[in-house]
């Protein structure tokens, strides 16, 4: 435990509110350190003179604002990513020149031809019916055509579980806003999508890392945290783990379906990047039906712009995520989800997929090339590699360096949760650059970068 003393700023703040700024300055000045233990509510209290309900009241500032991790019986902890912003983009302009390799996008050369679907559109008989109000829950085609693409990520689904989103993160958002209330504790990986941390944050939503091996989530420690915190959910990744590429078997999501039902947990699945691979296996979902929600997304199949996925819920889930829907945006515009059902229903999304998995089989021959020798993790046709790096490096000094260099990488720090160890890897997007001349010139800007002392 350190024997960490605040410097509070004498001002009209409330001094809880004075502590939790304490917290964040230490951190983001290096006095405070993650993984660092901090004093216990009394005894903090007790060298500052203060009642304990203003320690208690500071510290539970600083876990909202992402800066502390705390658990019963173990203490309070200076989070693994406490500063790290967890946002997957910047709104400062990107430095001229610079080459992305954080983001995963869709590669846009196998996106659909949209000046086909819209010359298609014109001739409907009312194609101004696309500009008036609908169901929050989405128009019934829409709902038919969502049923087809979760049947191809393995979910037995039909028209009437589906809830038509504006894209995968609107569909977690719903799932936050109907499914959990603040202070509910979500169980998640150790390292988990950015995005989720995000959501969490927004809604005061704890999420809680459940120790993972090289197949994901273990039983074990999911049943065992059920005990200890209390969980109320799950969050999952089970066939592309973001951003560690860790698939999860037949035999280990039957372990994790189990538990959860034993235990109560509502299920939130968003495998995004499921159909890059060609061996579909059973979503955790379809095991435990009723207390799930499987996220089908469309943005890294069919281009990101079009924001359309599509939620298959449970029966007793339903209607709290149509509200979510009605409260967050009413519905999702029909003519985005008409565009994009139409490209489910022609049988074209395997086709696109193909293509993509072609041109990330040249990318991933790059990688190999250019970083020979060096520890990554991946899955053929994976759109993003985990780079286990050399010593002394780590995600976020590699992060650093590679921006000054000119390329955008994400260190394993923008993906921790909680008080979790966080391993010395980055996320390398094979997908990020436009050309593959680009995405070589990266790598070797990164070979270059790991092969001298941060």
């Amino acid at each position: 435990m350190t024997n960490w003393l605040p410097q509070l700023e004498h001002d009209v703040r409330p001094v809880y509110r004075a502590l939790a700024d304490a917290i964040e300055r230490d951190v983001f000045s290096g006095a405070l350190q993650p993984g660092m233990r901090l004093p216990t509510h009394r005894d903090l209290a007790d060298a500052m003179g203060i009642n304990v309900t203003t320690v208690t009241r500071g510290y539970a500032e600083a876990e909202r604002r992402g800066l502390l991790s705390g658990t019963v019986g173990r203490g309070t902890f200076i989070a693994a990513d406490a500063a790290t912003p967890s946002s997957l983009v910047s709104f400062e302009p990107h430095s001229p020149g610079l080459i992305e390799m954080g983001l995963v996008t869709p590669l846009a050369r196998q996106d659909p031809d949209l000046s086909e679907s819209l010359r298609r559109l014109s001739r409907r008989r009312d194609p101004g019916a696309y500009l008036r109000y609908t169901d929050p829950r989405g128009l019934p085609q829409h709902r038919e055509a969502g049923a087809q693409l979760a049947r191809l990520y393995g979910v037995p689904a039909v028209a009437e579980e589906i809830l038509v989103c504006s894209g995968s993160q609107h569909a977690l958002t719903c799932c936050f806003m109907g499914l959990f209330s603040p202070g509910d504790r979500v169980a998640t990986c150790p390292l988990t999508y950015p995005g989720l941390k995000s959501l969490a944050a927004m809604f005061g939503i704890r999420l809680c890392a459940v120790a993972m091996d090289e197949e994901g989530m273990l039983p074990e420690a999911l049943d065992a945290a059920c005990r200890r915190l209390g969980l109320k959910g799950l969050y999952l990744m089970p066939h592309m783990h973001n951003p560690t590429t860790a698939s999860m078997s037949e035999k280990r999501r039957a372990a994790i379906a189990e538990t959860a039902g034993r235990r109560g947990l509502r299920i939130v699945e968003d495998d995004a990047y499921a159909l890059y691979s060609q061996t579909i296996l059973s979503p955790v979902s379809a095991l435990a039906p009723e207390r799930s929600v499987f996220i089908a997304g469309t943005s890294k199949i069919m281009g990101g712009g079009m924001r359309v996925a599509f939620m298959s819920a449970g029966r007793g889930h339903r209607d709290e995520l149509a509200r979510a829907i009605l409260n967050s945006m009413w519905m999702t515009p029909s003519l985005n989800a008409e565009i994009v059902s139409d490209w489910i229903t022609s049988g074209r999304t395997e086709d696109i997929m193909q293509k993509r998995r072609q041109e990330l089989t040249a990318r991933h021959g790059l990688a190999l090339r250019v970083l020979h020798g060096e520890r990554l993790v991946r899955q053929e046709a994976s759109p993003y590699v985990w780079w286990e790096l050399p010593a002394p490096w780590t995600g976020q000094s590699l992060e650093r360096a590679a921006r000054q260099a000119g390329v955008n990488i994400f260190g394993a720090e923008k993906f921790a949760v909680g008080e979790s160890t966080v391993p010395r890897c980055a996320r390398v997007s094979l997908t990020g650059a436009a050309e593959r001349t680009e995405l070589e010139k990266g790598l070797a800007l990164l070979r270059k970068i790991v092969v001298r002392t941060p």
